[in-house]
């Protein structure tokens, strides 16, 4: 009899499903879907508007750090690029990219299955036109879509506070008592030992070792009341790129009395994000 129950909650959970992906029947909906590409597979979030000729802008969460947490973490990065987005005929598709036991910068490979799914399997299998594709991305997702645009062009990519910028100035303070222990420095000194043995490990997956050869144009939105940790490498990082002979145009929207989120609680960046999006 429980196995009976148990059954049927999972039909009845499916249904569920089923109907709360295309209630309007006007042929919109958000569904959480699996893809796969090049042997990788990722869950994406994807909310569509009922369009089927559209634009699609993806969107990457920012650190959670444990899986069971990423599919919430995905769906309010949806719901918080949805918010500020100034038009509704555009396509979200937020990547649901693993953090769990995963040294920082390793779910690179599943932020790029996804994005690679969505340039070559995605009409098929949707049964939609895609025109133009942008990435979008906060806090590791802002590191994770910067590291993207040296890797595929896309039609421009948004990253506001992107991170983490330099490995090895945020992980010697945790060496040195300076800061309590995280996950990203342990996994890295576990791995290659510490920053002084090991710099290059550390240096090769900071957001400052990918400040050139960018393929698409790309705002940076960066609130300068965020971390000591963040703003000590901001200038470094922001100069490199301005410097940066191989770069599409990169655009830096400085925000003052704006902390790590301040994409999405400034009106001015939210203008600048979608001016950046509806010129291109």
């Amino acid at each position: 009899m429980r196995l009976f129950l148990i059954l049927l909650i999972a039909i009845v959970s499916c249904g569920k499903e089923s109907l709360e992906a295309d209630t309007s029947g006007n042929g919109a909906y958000r569904t959480t879907k699996t893809v796969s590409y090049d042997g990788v597979s990722v869950d994406v979030v994807i909310d569509k508007p009922a369009n089927d000729d559209l634009d699609v802008l993806m969107v990457y969460h920012g650190t959670v750090w444990f899986d069971d947490k990423i599919l919430e973490a995905a769906n309010n990065a949806l719901n918080g690029f949805k918010r500020i987005l100034d038009r509704d005929d555009m396509m979200i598709a937020s990547v649901v990219y693993p953090e769990e036991n995963l040294l920082i910068g390793d779910n690179i490979a599943h932020s790029e299955a996804a994005l690679l799914w969505m340039k070559n399997r995605a009409e098929s299998e949707l049964g939609i036109n895609i025109n133009k594709i942008f990435l979008a991305g906060h806090s590791q997702g802002g590191y994770l879509v910067t590291r993207l645009n040296t890797m595929h062009e896309t039609h421009g990519v948004v990253a506001n506070a992107p991170g983490p910028l330099n490995l090895i100035f945020r992980c010697q303070l945790e060496e040195e008592g300076r800061m309590p222990a995280g996950i990203a420095c342990t996994g890295l000194r576990n791995a290659y030992g510490t920053t002084a043995s090991n710099p290059d490990a550390y240096f090769a997956r900071s957001l400052l070792n990918f400040t050139s050869g960018f393929l698409g144009d790309i705002l940076f939105v960066q609130g300068l009341d965020d971390s000591r940790i963040q703003m000590h490498s901001w200038p470094v990082f922001k100069r490199q790129i301005e410097e940066c002979t191989d770069c599409r145009e990169a655009h830096f929207l400085d925000l003052a009395e704006y902390g790590h989120n301040s994409l999405f609680q400034s009106s001015e960046a939210a203008e600048a994000f979608n001016q950046f999006l509806n010129s291109r």
